[in-house]
C-alpha cells in the first residue's frame, strides 16, 4: 500500500464531528473477544497515523517557507467583497486537504450510484427501465410545461416513498396466514427506524470503491478534456487559417440564419427524435447495425467528402490578399557652409523648419547621415526599393502650415529658409509674437515662391523623400495547453 494509503489508514479512526455514530461489531466493542490480528492492526494503524501527522506537519513547514505571503493563493481568500456575507476561505494546508478528501470520498458514493444507474438505464440492460425513460421524456417533449413537474416528481419517488417504506416496511414471507396475505397495507405504528444517509464508513469496501471510481472519473475527463482540446483548438485558434477562416463562416451563416428562422423550427418535435434517436442508438442491436452501416456506407465517403472540403477552402477562401501598405516620409537636410556651398547634413523625420520646436528651442536636427540607415516603423516592412522624391513641395508645406520658407517649384524641389539677419547672427529664430512686439524687429514672413533658388537664403534647406512600406505577415505558432 503507498504513502497515500497508509495516510488514509491512518486518519481511518479520526470521527468527523459532523458523522452519525455507527453500529459496531461484537469484536469491537468487547475488547476481550477481538483477535490477535486485529490488535496488531489497530497499532500498526496507530504507528502510521503518529507518522502521518508528523509527515503532513514537516510538509505544511516546507509549503509555508515555499510559498510567498503575499501570493494570491495565501491563507486568507475573499470571495465576496462584503466581508459578512462569507467567512473566509481558508489557504492550502496538506491537513485540510486530507481531511476534506476522506469526506469528500466518503459521501460522494451517490453521484456514483446515480451515474450506475443512468449508464444502465441508457445501454438497454432493463428495456422496461429505458422505455419508462423515453415515455417520460416524450411528454416533457410534447409538452415542456411538465419540466416543473419533474423535481416534484423526483423528491416524492427518490425521497418521500422510500423513506416512509422504511418506517413500514412489509412483513416478510411466511409470517401471515393467507388471509392475511392480501397485500401490503401502509397502516398501523412504524415497525423500523427511519432511514438515514451515512457517509461510507473509511477504510470500508465502499470507501476504496469510492476512490476507485473518483480516480476513473478523473481519468475519463482528462480524456474528455484532451478531445475535446485536440478536436476544437486546432480548428478555433487559426492555427490553419483557411480552416479556421472556413468555420467561422459557416459559424457566422449558421447564426444569421437562426436569428431569421429560429421561431419557424418545430423545437418540440426536434428534441423529441433527437432523444430518442440517441437512446434507441444505445441498444445493442441498433449499435452493431449502426456500425456495420457506418463502416459500409459513411467511411469511403468521408474522405472524399475531406477532400472536397479541402479543395473548397483550398481555392474559395483567399487569405493572401495585398497586406496594408502605408507613406512614410524623410526630410534631406543640407546647411549652408558660409562659402556658398550647400554641406549635406543628415536625413530628419521632420522639416526642421524656422518655427518648428526644435529651432525655437536651440536644439540641433536628429536623424540619421545616409539614406541606408533609415529603418522601416515598427512592424512594417519596406514596400519600395527605392525613395522617391516628392515633386509637390508646396502641397506638404501648406498641409504643416510652414512659414519664413521659400518653396522651389522648379529643379530639386528646395525648401530654403527665409535670410534672417539676427538667425544669421544667433542661431536663434525669434518666435512669432516677441518679432512682431519688437522695434524694429522683421515682420512676420509667410512662404515665397522661387524657381531657381537664387537670392540671399537662410542656413538651412530641406526637401522631402516617400517611400511604401507594408505591415509585417506574422506567422502563428500554435502553442498547447
Amino acid at each position: 500500500m503507498d504513502d497515500f494509503a497508509a495516510e488514509l489508514m491512518a486518519a481511518g479512526r479520526d470521527e468527523s464531528p459532523e458523522r452519525p455514530p455507527e453500529r459496531k461489531a461484537p469484536s469491537e466493542l468487547d475488547p476481550s473477544t477481538a483477535s490477535p490480528q486485529r490488535s496488531g492492526l489497530r497499532s500498526g494503524l496507530a504507528a502510521l497515523r503518529e507518522k502521518a501527522n508528523i509527515q503532513d506537519r514537516l510538509v505544511e513547514k516546507l509549503l509555508q517557507q515555499v510559498i510567498p505571503d503575499e501570493d494570491s493563493h495565501g491563507a486568507e481568500v475573499s470571495i465576496s467583497a462584503d466581508d459578512g456575507a462569507f467567512p473566509q476561505r481558508p489557504g492550502f494546508n496538506l491537513t485540510t486537504m486530507s481531511n476534506n478528501f476522506r469526506r469528500f470520498n466518503a459521501r460522494i458514493g451517490v453521484v456514483f450510484k446515480f451515474q450506475a444507474r443512468m449508464t444502465r438505464i441508457l445501454s438497454w440492460r432493463k428495456p422496461s427501465h429505458t422505455l419508462s425513460l423515453l415515455a417520460t421524456y416524450t411528454f416533457v417533449c410534447l409538452d415542456p410545461y411538465l419540466l416543473c413537474v419533474l423535481p416534484i416528481v423526483g423528491i416524492l419517488l427518490g425521497a418521500f416513498i422510500p423513506g416512509f417504506l422504511a418506517r413500514h416496511p412489509a412483513p416478510p414471507k411466511g409470517t401471515l396466514s393467507s388471509e392475511q396475505s392480501m397485500g401490503y397495507s401502509p397502516r398501523g405504528p412504524p415497525l423500523a427506524p427511519a432511514a438515514t444517509v451515512r457517509p461510507a464508513k473509511e477504510l470500508s469496501k465502499d470507501f476504496f470503491r469510492n476512490m476507485g471510481d473518483l480516480q476513473n472519473c478523473m481519468d475519463d475527463f482528462s480524456q474528455g478534456h484532451d478531445m475535446v482540446v485536440a478536436l476544437l483548438v486546432p480548428i478555433s485558434n487559426f492555427s490553419n487559417e483557411a480552416l479556421s477562416s472556413a468555420v467561422f463562416l459557416f459559424l457566422f451563416a449558421a447564426g444569421v440564419f437562426m436569428t431569421i428562422a429560429a421561431h419557424m423550427i418545430p423545437w418540440r418535435f426536434v428534441f423529441l427524435v433527437g432523444g430518442w434517436a440517441a437512446i434507441v442508438s444505445g441498444h445493442p442491436a441498433v449499435a452493431r447495425l449502426l456500425a456495420a452501416t457506418r463502416e459500409e456506407h459513411i467511411q469511403p465517403r468521408e474522405e472524399k467528402a475531406k477532400t472536397w472540403m479541402d479543395d473548397w477552402i483550398a481555392t474559395d477562401v483567399i487569405l493572401d490578399s495585398a497586406p496594408e501598405t502605408r507613406e512614410v516620409e524623410i526630410f534631406e537636410l543640407q546647411k549652408d557652409s558660409g562659402a556658398g556651398e550647400w554641406e549635406a547634413w543628415l536625413f530628419c523625420p521632420s522639416p526642421y523648419d524656422p518655427l518648428s520646436q526644435p529651432r525655437i528651442a536651440g536644439e540641433r536636427p536628429r536623424g540619421t547621415r545616409f539614406f541606408e540607415d533609415v529603418m522601416p516603423p515598427e512592424g512594417w516592412e519596406w514596400s519600395e526599393k527605392k525613395w522617391a522624391l516628392d515633386l509637390w513641395s508646396r502641397d506638404w508645406v501648406e498641409e504643416r502650415i510652414i512659414t519664413g520658407v521659400e518653396v522651389e517649384t522648379e529643379g530639386e524641389r528646395w525648401v530654403y529658409d527665409i535670410y534672417n539677419e539676427r538667425e544669421e547672427r544667433t542661431g536663434v529664430v525669434d518666435q512669432p509674437e516677441q518679432a512682431s512686439g519688437r522695434a524694429g524687429a522683421m515682420p512676420h514672413m509667410s512662404w515665397e515662391e522661387g524657381e531657381d533658388g537664387t537670392g540671399k537664403k537662410g542656413k538651412w534647406r530641406r526637401r522631402r523623400w516617400v517611400r511604401l512600406v507594408k505591415r509585417k505577415v506574422s506567422v502563428a505558432v500554435s502553442g498547447s495547453q
